[in-house]
């Protein structure tokens, strides 16, 4: 989870390349990201509800 104080949630091409990093490194650890979000000025956006996950 991070936020964007620009006020847009948006998923920037630096954020779904990081995701994809972190999902990458953590499944050989046996670990599971469920999600990435990003909260923005009262909204937030879902990786995983956009189906970038």
């Amino acid at each position: 989870m991070h936020n964007h104080p620009s006020g847009d949630p948006t998923p920037s091409r630096a954020d779904i390349q990081m995701t994809r990093q972190i999902i990458d490194i953590a499944k050989p650890l046996g670990i599971e990201v469920h999600d990435h979000i990003i909260v923005a000025r009262g909204t937030e956006v879902s990786f995983r509800g956009l189906q970038l996950l």
